[in-house]
């Protein structure tokens, strides 16, 4: 479902679906035997999608069919009620923060990114400009904004935790102060796990003083390996290193925590099979958990016509990759927020229950 996407009868069952933005776009969240996953419904190949799922009855249940033929029972998270709420200074909560998946509250900090504007710079798979520019979220979330979305999501819809992610902004932090001063504000309204998500900063330093500010894990996400693509799907980006990444993973490590640091990996964009598993394991082996995820064509950028990974592809890497991160120590139930803990993006964190059973 991840790879081919699905058909909705009804594509306005359950919340709303999330179009634009840093991601996870064009998707909505399904529930399927208890888990809860982000399934495309907006792509050109969940159009064509061979499953579709019917309209739910009142309870927002329904069922997934392939070809005609009954494969189970699903269901939708409801409509948080936080998003029924406006902030002090006037701005609806939904547009502050999202529930990803079944609790988890996501929110990308600063809405705008150095390596969006333009398109010799830009991440050719990023939508992070979408969302602002439809009007369906603000550039700057203030710390005080987040604090009060942040606490009735919990109080109000049951969220466990937290992510922060952030454009790049022109500061050499890359988006560490930001995270820092976010995280501070929310910790002190409401004891809630969070995860920051940024590139590495200028100096390490900064680890230090993210984890003091509330933050409790981090994610600095590759997205590409091979250097090549790094180049010509990610120009601005990769004008970071890979030794640099390698550098922070090391530095970073030692203040979160094993498997507190993340990175995101976007199979299907070119890297094969082999290096993603050789370079999974050697962030396993300094203590970084490797979140594979398949590519999603996002509409409006310029890989939107890119074909997402085969199943059979993703089945080769997630289940060697999930040995190698149980061998390592790791594992997704024990990190403390965000992505990885989530799971709903990728079934990185089913493969290892399976190597578990």
């Amino acid at each position: 479902m991840q790879s081919y996407g699905v058909r909705l009868v009804d594509p306005k069952a359950g919340h709303e679906s999330r179009r634009g933005g840093a991601g996870p776009s064009d998707h909505k969240a399904i529930t399927i035997d208890g888990v809860t996953v982000m399934v495309p419904v907006h792509t050109a190949p969940a159009f064509e999608s061979p499953y579709v799922v019917e309209k739910p009855d009142a309870f927002g249940n329904s069922r997934i069919t392939r070809d005609g033929l009954n494969l189970g029972a699903v269901s939708f998270p409801t409509r948080p009620r936080f998003y029924d709420l406006t902030t002090a200074d006037g701005v609806p909560y939904w547009k502050i923060a999202v529930l990803h998946g079944r609790d988890v509250l996501a929110t990308t900090v600063l809405q705008t990114c150095i390596r969006y504007q333009s398109r010799t710079k830009t991440c050719q798979f990023c939508a992070i400009g979408q969302s602002l520019a439809a009007g369906r979220t603000v550039e700057r979330k203030t710390p005080e904004q987040l604090a009060e979305v942040a606490k009735a999501a919990v109080e109000l819809d049951g969220v466990t935790h937290m992510v922060m992610t952030t454009g790049t902004p022109t500061s050499q932090d890359r988006g560490a102060s930001i995270l820092a001063d976010s995280a501070a504000a929310v910790k002190a309204a409401v004891n809630l796990p969070i995860q920051g998500q940024c590139e590495p900063p200028d100096r390490d330093a900064w680890f230090a003083r993210m984890h003091d500010a509330g933050v409790d894990a981090l994610g600095m996400h590759l997205e590409v390996i091979t250097p090549e693509l790094r180049t010509r799907l990610m120009p601005g980006k990769a004008q970071v290193p890979l030794e640099r990444y390698f550098e922070a993973f090391g530095a970073a490590v030692p203040v979160f925590g094993r498997g507190q640091v993340s990175t995101y990996i976007l199979a299907g964009l070119g890297d094969s099979k082999e290096t993603i598993l050789t370079t999974g394991e050697r962030l396993i082996a300094l203590g970084v958990y490797p979140f594979v995820v398949p590519f999603v064509p996002i509409s409006g950028t310029p890989l939107e016509s890119h074909p997402a990974p085969s199943p059979g592809f993703m089945h080769e890497i997630l289940g060697p990759l999930a040995r190698l991160v149980r061998a390592g120590g790791l594992s997704a139930s024990e990190i403390k927020a965000g992505c990885g803990k989530c799971g709903a993006c990728s079934a990185l964190s089913t493969y290892e229950r399976e190597t578990r059973a």
